[in-house]
């Protein structure tokens, strides 16, 4: 399905630049080619339709090309999370049971550790080792050797997964968020209206590639509509600097334009070609917004979640400024309710839970139907965040439902980390919820009601080569109880207020 968009443009604008990474780059031509010889070597592998094939590595170029070839075969894609623990990382491929991991140089030595029962690796430069011993199919190639349109291609369809996403939700446990062809295709309308994205377009993505807002918010649009994608292995605030002054759009989290606003020469930097600046995953500072506006570029709020691949409200470029502060309207493909506790919708001006259904939103968790049926009514998916709609049908976001603690645009659960301290031999009770800091948006902080004396350190030295360095809290604070309600559940908000910094005298 999806696989249509690059080879439409490569018979309408061969020349026209795709792909830009690092020193090279692809025309649609070129990235038409690469896909079909990967979809070939995938499907004379022995990938078929519903079979996952992984990426452990940085963003590449080569994510692309094999996302397309998956969506020409059937195929599903499962991006790793390169930054969680190695523990983490095979929880989560022994869930998804991928039949090929491919990585790229970082991630040579712990990809290694990933191989057998059933399971192969290859770099992704390698030939793609064959799955069974059948021969390659001989029209793989024309007489010509180039790679035909792979075998199985006319299989795909709209509702075919495309995309496992993990993410850990509300329990701490991952879950993989099965995202099919038509949520990337609808996500692609509501990015092109909400970003004005043209053919002409040269979109910037510094985000890594195993969130839906590295892959989805701007590049699969862009290449949708046959614009151009300049993709960074990694964030670099000088290199993004530079960036920013050749490219069209781009896509930030708040911690990201931070570093960037900091470089020296931000206030120098010709950003007059810069039509929209895209940013999300959290509540954004007004002063930033303002910051940047004031260099005559709008600031497009977006909000979502993995689960709707992302977008789901959005401002438009076009309204951007007179509607600073909020998160936007309903997105054009899909619909949106704001629902209260009792499971009916809430008048304007009242606050409730978001509600989304359509397309873009997702299939099913992969392999987990409890948590399916617990996150999905009749199709709208309860995202867990509440809002509050104004008459002009603008949402204002207000709160979290889910103790999430975002730290510089990740996702970090407390549960996850409460269950890795509450078997310390040293700890009584235990707590993990989000303190503000100004670089981070947030930071992770550990309440712990200690048995008998213990540091800082010896708190924080339980998390090494368990979970991801990203998720360990940032501090801990030593309480003699926590408090809890009248049926004994502790009451995350009454924490909070324990560990909040104190405030600054005027």
């Amino acid at each position: 399905m999806i696989d249509a968009w690059i080879a439409d443009h490569a018979k309408a604008r061969p020349d026209h630049p795709a792909l830009i990474f690092k020193d090279k780059t692809w025309s649609y031509a070129d990235f038409a080619a690469r896909i079909d010889a990967r979809a070939a070597a995938l499907t004379a592998a022995g990938i078929a339709r519903g079979d996952r094939v992984a990426w452990y590595g940085m963003n590449h170029a080569e994510v692309f090309t094999i996302l397309f070839a998956c969506a020409r075969i059937g195929a599903v894609l499962v991006p790793l999370n390169w930054r969680l623990a190695a523990a983490e990382i095979s929880k989560i491929v022994d869930d998804c049971g991928p039949k090929l991991i491919i990585y790229d140089d970082h991630f040579a030595h712990p990809a290694q550790a990933l191989a057998g029962q059933g399971r192969l690796i290859c770099h992704h430069g390698a030939a793609v080792p064959a799955l069974r011993r059948d021969p390659p199919d001989p029209g793989a190639s024309d007489q010509d050797g180039r790679p035909r349109r792979a075998a199985g291609a006319v299989a795909s369809h709209g509702d075919d997964p495309l995309l496992i996403v993990y993410t850990s939700g509300s329990t701490g446990q991952p879950k993989g968020v099965v995202l099919a062809q038509a949520a990337l295709a609808a996500n692609a309308v509501m990015s092109v209206e909400s970003h004005g994205l043209t053919p002409d377009a040269r979109v910037l993505n510094v985000l890594p590639l195993f969130h839906v807002g590295g892959l989805n918010i701007l590049p699969t649009p862009a290449f949708s509509i046959g614009a151009t994608v300049e993709l960074h292995e990694k964030f670099d605030p000088t290199a993004a600097l530079a960036a920013l002054e050749r490219v069209s759009h781009a896509i930030m989290v708040p911690t990201v334009l931070q570093a960037i606003m900091g470089q020296s020469g931000w206030e120098t930097a010709d950003l007059s070609g810069l039509r929209a600046l895209s940013i999300g995953s959290t509540d954004v500072p007004r002063d930033m917004i303002d910051a940047v506006q004031a260099r005559c570029v709008p600031v497009v709020q977006i909000y979502g979640a993995t689960e709707t691949c992302p977008l789901a409200i959005y401002q438009r470029v076009d309204d951007a400024k007179a509607t600073t502060g909020s998160i936007g309207r309903a997105g054009c493909a899909c619909a949106v309710r704001l629902v209260g506790a009792d499971g009916r919708d809430v008048p304007d001006g009242q606050p409730g839970e978001i509600w989304v259904k359509g397309a873009n939103a997702l299939s099913q968790y992969w392999r987990n139907p409890a948590e399916t049926a617990r996150s999905l009514t009749d199709g709208w998916f309860h995202t867990g965040d509440v809002a509050v709609r104004d008459a002009d049908g603008l949402y204002w976001f207000a709160d979290r439902i889910k103790h999430v603690v975002i730290s510089g645009g990740e996702n970090i659960y407390p549960a996850e980390l409460e269950r890795v301290l509450r078997p310390h031999p040293k700890i009584a009770e235990v707590a993990v919820v989000g303190r503000p800091d100004p670089k981070w948006g947030e930071i992770p902080v550990a309440v712990v009601v200690a048995k008998t004396p213990m540091t800082e350190a010896e708190v924080l030295s339980a998390f090494n080569g368990v979970l991801a360095r990203y998720k360990h809290p940032k501090a801990v604070a030593f309480v003699d109880a926590l408090p809890r309600n009248a049926m004994g559940k502790v009451v995350a908000a009454d924490v909070r207020a324990m560990i909040a910094p104190a405030p600054i005298d005027q």
